[in-house]
């Protein structure tokens, strides 16, 4: 289980808080509006903010002191964190070893997660040869490998076209249902929610509200989240 107990979070005037517990498996959308704070939380349990007070608990441990790079969790944001000068083999095995000195079976593992999310044969290929699809494409490759049971998205789909970004959302439904991981995806579209979500959790103002089931939720929205939405 992910717990935020009690976790306060101050950044640049900006304050965020959040008491909540979300289950080890689950498929979790954030949503609310720009400047709400989603980022920010999602920042605050990968280990890039430090929290004012509180704790980032994950299945008993606490996270709340270790770095990034030591938490059990992988980040993928909007520009898909890729190196563009280095291939799409290369942008994935550098979250195998970061000198990427790999072994044959890494090397085997790294083009087996390329294959498996529809890039056999562009491994070459650097970023700026592939569209934003691909691009996406290999960010996840680089998820697989790493093999974190956290994952986390920060609108990573948010520049492609409708068809895409749902082929996306299916690809990351399948990835994390096969290996039994954790996601929470930063949203800014219902549809979006609704289609890869079970529950949702509504930021505003720098308030985290509990999860609650993503049908529900959209289905008798909450005044704030009606505003949001634009719906009466």
């Amino acid at each position: 289980m992910l717990i935020l107990e009690a976790l306060n979070v101050e950044q640049g005037g900006f304050e965020l808080s959040g008491d909540i517990a979300i289950p080890a498996g689950a498929s979790i959308a954030i949503i609310g509006p720009s400047g709400g704070g989603k980022s920010t939380l999602l920042g605050a349990i990968a280990g890039f903010i430090a929290p004012r007070s509180g704790r980032v608990i994950w299945q008993g441990d606490d996270l709340t002191p270790l770095p990034p790079g030591e938490r059990p969790m992988s980040v993928v944001f909007q520009d898909n964190n890729l190196f563009p000068h280095f291939s799409a083999f290369e942008n994935v095995a550098i979250g195998v070893r970061p000198d990427m000195r790999l072994s044959q079976v890494e090397k085997t593992n790294v083009m087996n997660a390329l294959d498996r999310v529809g890039l056999s044969g562009l491994e070459a290929r650097k970023p700026a040869a592939l569209s934003g699809g691909q691009q996406s494409r290999v960010a996840l490759a680089r998820v697989l490998v790493r093999d974190r049971p956290l994952l986390l998205l920060d609108e990573p789909f948010a520049a492609l076209g409708p068809a895409l970004r749902g082929e996306m959302l299916d690809l990351v439904a399948g990835l994390v249902r096969d290996a039994g991981a954790t996601l929470l995806m930063v949203t800014h579209d219902p549809d979006d929610a609704k289609r890869i979500a079970a529950q949702t959790v509504f930021v505003d103002q720098g308030r985290v509200s509990p999860p609650v089931a993503t049908d529900d939720l959209f289905a008798d929205p909450p005044a704030a989240l009606r505003d949001y939405l634009g719906t009466a």
